[in-house]
């Protein structure tokens, strides 16, 4: 090893460690997304959805706590490579318990993601002795250590709180907690800690196995005869993957200003809500062709995942370069854009023909406004 991962190199760089841990999840996204498969009367059941929702933004949140560690802390040590490989093999539990009968593995899961937690906040407070007089660092560790063990005793918590009521109240609240608590962290925190180019980085590489879920679940449009239909829906589908792809790409290469001094969490925060939204749309072009699935769910999951997706991604805009920082009428520009991919949504709801073309128009008329904009910056 080439000690990648010692906080006092200038920039890290992302490890195979890190890229093989991402596999795992990569399974579990699969999973998470399998819980939306389950349909009754032309809908997604609703306990099914609020699994699914919930499972996504647990799973994120896990690897967002174990990225800005390995990020501030990370240096390739045996310690390191054995706390990263148990959370992998836990992460197994959480998806064997990623099913329809959830229920019976409810104590599995959040027994997993809670030692998740644990170990996470265990290499924390490792790093305490490490930093003695560094104020700044010992501010940050305990701030750290304190968000995921709080979290972690939520999680614990849940488990008998679950057995005795039957109530699942305690796992929307451990998700919250940790998102807000970190937020109100983030406003706190310094902004010299974090190496900005990994943080970027590893973010982008999350995304982009993301969309090798996409990849493979509009694999289902190739199948069938090869007639007019088959050969529009495949390519229309193609086509909204390559030009959300490219928006991505876009901001990442050309617009973020990986020399931004940042603590990072806004930008991670960010990408939970980017990819959760990128989940919902696999999802929904899945749902596309599924004639089980009513017209309403279809519409709704498609229409507000891609403007959640759009809103999030514009939200990166505040880590630019200051010649390409998106101005306020880029904004309303696009909030108009927005607006009318609902409204013509909705006007032609009864028409897949029309609605999958109209989406593909939405990814690449953003990616088109992009490069026009990032022009008219250099132009100025």
């Amino acid at each position: 090893m080439s000690g990648l991962f010692d906080i006092d190199s200038k920039e890290k760089k992302v490890e195979y460690i890190e890229l093989i841990y991402d596999l795992i999840f990569v399974y579990i996204i699969g999973r998470n997304n399998s819980l939306l498969h389950h349909v009754h009367d032309g809908f997604v059941e609703p306990g099914m959805f609020a699994a699914y929702v919930l499972c996504t933004l647990a799973v994120i949140q896990i690897w967002n706590f174990t990225t800005y560690y390995i990020n501030l802390y990370g240096r390739s040590s045996l310690r390191d490579h054995v706390f990263l490989f148990a959370n992998m093999f836990l992460m197994y539990f959480i998806g064997e318990g990623t099913r329809e009968n959830w229920q019976e593995y409810h104590t599995q899961y959040h027994a997993a993601w809670a030692l998740i937690l644990a170990n996470i906040g265990v290499q924390y407070l490792i790093e305490y002795r490490r930093h003695a007089g560094q104020p700044e660092h010992i501010r940050r560790i305990r701030r750290m250590a304190a968000i995921v063990m709080t979290e972690a005793a939520i999680v614990a918590l849940s488990i008998p709180f679950y057995n005795a009521t039957g109530s699942t109240l305690l796992t929307p609240a451990a998700i919250l907690f940790g998102i807000c608590v970190t937020v109100i962290s983030g406003r706190r925190s310094c902004s010299g800690l974090v190496d900005f180019p990994h943080l970027s980085e590893r973010a982008m590489l999350y995304v982009v196995f993301t969309f090798g879920e996409m990849i493979i679940a509009i694999a289902s449009y190739f199948e069938g005869r090869l007639d007019f239909s088959s050969l529009y829906f495949s390519l229309m589908a193609f086509m909204i993957v390559a030009g959300l792809f490219l928006s991505y790409g876009y901001f990442y290469d050309r617009m973020i200003d990986r020399e931004m001094k940042t603590n990072g969490i806004g930008y991670m925060l960010m990408h939970i809500f980017i990819i959760f939204a990128l989940n919902n749309i696999t999802t929904a072009l899945e749902f596309m062709r599924n004639e089980e699935v009513a017209l309403l769910p279809k519409m709704l999951m498609l229409t507000l995942s891609f403007v959640t997706y759009y809103v999030f991604l514009f939200s990166l805009g505040t880590y630019a370069k200051r010649r390409c920082g998106i101005t306020l009428g880029f904004y309303l520009i696009m909030a108009a854009v927005g607006a009318c991919f609902v409204a013509l949504m909705l006007a032609f709801r009864n028409m897949m023909y029309v609605n999958i073309a109209i989406t593909v128009i939405l990814v690449f008329g953003v990616f088109a406004a992009l490069r026009i904009m990032e022009k008219n910056s250099e132009s100025q």
